[in-house]
């Protein structure tokens, strides 16, 4: 259906709450949603004038009736083509694989955040493999998996990605803010985490917040609280994230949502050190380390008005970027496999190799998702694998974007984390390997830079004058 307005969703819920909530998130997008409050009448729905033009389903898991993952499968016998999102509470990965065997195209957590129910809804219904892996709902799921909070679980040997570790586990040693940058996916609240367990602060409060999924005129109660009755609405006290991260860390995730008003606000806190709640006749002196991490560079949305320079130059005291996915594939090859033996340890799930075939494929592809949507393509891809290794024909979607231009490359890295040879199969130069290989023990020894210059056998002014070659000498 290309026209919006003809756009047609059933929800099947039998939650007032949520169905004015879903309905009118799905309204902004130009979705009309007809609801049905159980198994039968969903099913009955189908076979109408208005059923024939749905152009997607959304599916409470504890609707009435029949089992939710019976329901799906009995839709989609139905109408094959028609996608289904779950919404359930469940965090499980065996449901999850239940769900998507029976039908389902994506699978919600509540409670599901705005942004994520209508990225969801985009994804199901565009036919781009870009909004409907990049978006996925699987990445709750598999940021479950057993993640270890270290840098030495950090997976990728390429130099920009070294290169950022590097910097993150020096500045992890320190006090000081933090700024990393980049793209939607590629690993930034990962960093954060391994930054966090290598800190001073270690054992102290960690609190995150996420500046795009809270709305404008709400974040500024959310960081720095409110007395009840400060606003209409405001019926009890809020103690703010920064209150409640005193003596740790906050992360801002998504800094560059921030109002400005609020953006001048926290410009007061880190000269000051105090924060007055609205409508406090009192302030509070905090001690708190801010982790803030953005999607687009800070420095580009100061041009354009949209950001406080002052603001960005008192949290970029060291500054960590984060490459894209496709900034290095060389390191997809290490990536694939260490997520499927990580999903191989789920219910439900079995370990799986993966071919050369595979693996080229996945190496063709430009990741606009990077990392995370890597992890929820295999993840797919795991689900439905009969055999014991996937292969190029387990990523049927993918190789329609790809083409027939893949062919398999000669791996470029040893395995243990250092690249020895380049792309043209010849060694690189000493110089180049020797870089990364400093780079490779600051992330292994987490910044302890009396450590990483025993280890490598060099004195610390030798080891200091190298980072400074390296252009890793500011990560104080």
């Amino acid at each position: 259906m290309s026209d919006t307005e003809d756009r047609l969703l059933m929800l099947i819920d039998d939650e007032p709450a949520q169905i004015r909530l879903v309905s009118a998130l799905a309204a902004r997008e130009g979705w009309r949603t007809v609801v049905a409050r159980d198994s039968e009448t969903a099913i009955a729905m189908l076979g109408t004038r208005q059923g024939m033009r749905l152009g997607a389903i959304i599916l409470d898991q504890w609707v009435p009736g029949d089992e939710a993952c019976q329901l799906i499968s009995e839709l989609k016998a139905r109408r094959p083509a028609l996608p289904i999102l779950m919404l359930t509470t469940s965090a499980s990965p065996l449901l999850a694989v239940e769900a998507m065997r029976a039908g389902a195209t994506d699978y919600l957590i509540k409670p599901v955040a705005p942004d994520r129910l209508v990225s969801a809804l985009r994804a199901a219904t565009a036919p781009e493999i870009q909004s409907a892996d990049q978006n996925s709902e699987l990445h709750p799921l598999t940021e479950k998996l057993g993640a270890a909070l270290d840098f030495d679980s950090m997976i990728g040997a390429a130099s920009s990605f070294r290169t950022a570790l590097a910097i993150a586990a020096k500045a992890a040693r320190t006090h000081a803010h933090v700024l990393i940058e980049g793209e939607h996916g590629t690993g930034k609240e990962m960093l954060v985490r391994a930054m966090h367990a290598a800190s001073p602060r270690a054992k102290l409060p960690l609190r995150l917040i996420n500046a795009g999924g809270i709305p404008p005129n709400q974040i500024e109660s959310v960081l720095f609280g409110h007395e009840k009755g400060a606003f209409a609405g405001a019926f009890d006290r809020h103690v703010g994230a920064l209150q409640h991260a005193d003596g740790g860390t906050l992360v801002i995730d998504e800094i560059d949502r921030l109002p400005l008003s609020v953006q001048a606000r926290l410009i007061q806190f880190i000269d000051r050190g105090d924060v007055q709640p609205i409508g406090a006749r009192h302030s509070f002196r905090l001690d708190v380390r801010m982790v803030v991490c953005s999607n687009a560079p800070l420095k580009d949305l100061v041009e354009g008005g949209l950001f406080d320079a002052e603001l960005l130059a008192k949290l970029a005291t060291n500054q960590v970027r984060v490459p894209s996915l496709r900034e290095r594939p060389g390191d997809i090859p290490a990536l694939a496999r260490h997520f499927l033996a990580r999903i191989g340890e789920q219910p439900g799930l079995r370990p799986l190799g993966i071919t050369d075939g595979a693996l080229a494929l996945l190496g063709a592809y430009d990741w606009p998702g990077n990392v995370r949507q890597l992890q929820a393509t295999l993840f797919r891809a795991a689900v439905f694998c009969d055999g014991e290794a996937l292969t190029a024909q387990d990523f049927p979607r993918l190789a329609n974007m790809v083409g027939d231009t893949v062919r398999i490359q000669q791996p470029i890295s040893d395995g243990a984390g250092v690249v020895l040879f380049g792309p043209d199969g010849n060694l690189r130069p000493l110089e180049d390997i020797e870089a990364d290989v400093i780079r490779l023990a600051i992330g292994h020894y987490r910044g302890r830079m009396t450590e990483v210059a025993r280890r490598l056998g060099i004195g610390r002014s030798t080891l200091y004058r190298k980072l400074s070659e390296l252009g890793i000498d500011n990560a104080a």
